[in-house]
């Protein structure tokens, strides 16, 4: 009988495998996780076997029912430092999965300023804000080969790197502790159309609660994190479908916008 961790490997690299051929999966290939502990154990494994440095964390929500049932509201997957890209007032291409999903996400990037203290386990939003030394707007790219990866949920999500691929960074924000940041109203176009509006404070404690859950959750994972890594925020105006071709623009009140491209992504 296969162990825990021999399934996770496997399902992990059935991920890896598909991602490095730009494929499409019909479904989660494997047994679905029971726990959230499962499906980080399955991250952990595709992490590894994809070798790639880790760059930042994009924390995700979990809504309702499910978050009574898991008994988190959010949760976390990588962001490697192939596909993270400084925008610099461009629009610059970001590969999604054809076969597979693909979406767009107005996020706030935090940028982590050292190494949480070892050992502590539990943050306040105070002590999580201190451990930020930059806020950057920017756009998640939510991407898998497994097309039916939101539907199938969180431990889903988990296992295939959270569902990212790829991290579009934009400006920095000055006076990001007094500028009310989260308070801003964000709306995002696709292809010039209104696809969706909101702020970082409908989240639970705010984008900050966001920053506090992915350094409680690594403490938890024994994952070390390192200055200079970004954490994104969550979907500030929503999760939005979006396909190879289109145009993704998002503008975070009247005074920061950025864009990208989407394109199909490619086998390595």
């Amino acid at each position: 009988m296969a162990s825990v961790s021999d399934d996770a490997a496997t399902i992990a690299g059935r991920f890896v495998s598909a991602r490095r051929a730009a494929g499409g999966l019909q479904d989660y290939p494997g047994e679905l996780p029971a726990t959230l502990a499962e499906a980080y154990a399955v991250q952990d494994e595709a992490i590894a076997a994809w070798g790639q440095d880790v760059v930042g964390w994009k924390v995700g929500r979990i809504n309702g029912a499910l978050a009574d049932r898991y008994g988190a509201d959010r949760l976390a997957g990588p962001i490697f430092a192939s596909q993270t890209v400084f925008a610099q007032g461009k629009s610059p291409e970001m590969p999604v999965f054809a076969r597979g999903f693909a979406a767009a996400e107005a996020e706030f990037l935090l940028r982590i300023a050292r190494t949480p203290p070892a050992g502590q386990t539990r943050f306040s939003l105070d002590e999580a804000a201190g451990l930020i030394d930059a806020v950057h707007v920017g756009i998640e790219i939510a991407s898998s080969p497994l097309g039916r990866i939101n539907a199938l949920g969180p431990v889903a999500i988990i296992s295939d790197f959270g569902n990212n691929n790829g991290l579009v960074v934009g400006d920095e924000l000055p006076g990001w502790q007094s500028s009310g940041f989260e308070d801003w109203l964000v709306d995002t176009r696709i292809d010039d159309v209104e696809v969706g509006r909101g702020a970082a404070s409908s989240f639970p404690d705010g984008a900050i609660g966001s920053a506090r859950f992915l350094f409680e959750l690594m403490a938890e994972r024994d994952i070390v994190l390192r200055p200079g890594q970004w954490i994104s925020s969550g979907a500030v105006s929503g999760v939005h479908d979006a396909a190879a071709g289109q145009k993704v623009d998002v503008n975070f009140g009247d005074r920061f916008a950025i864009s990208c491209r989407l394109t199909a992504a490619r086998p390595e």
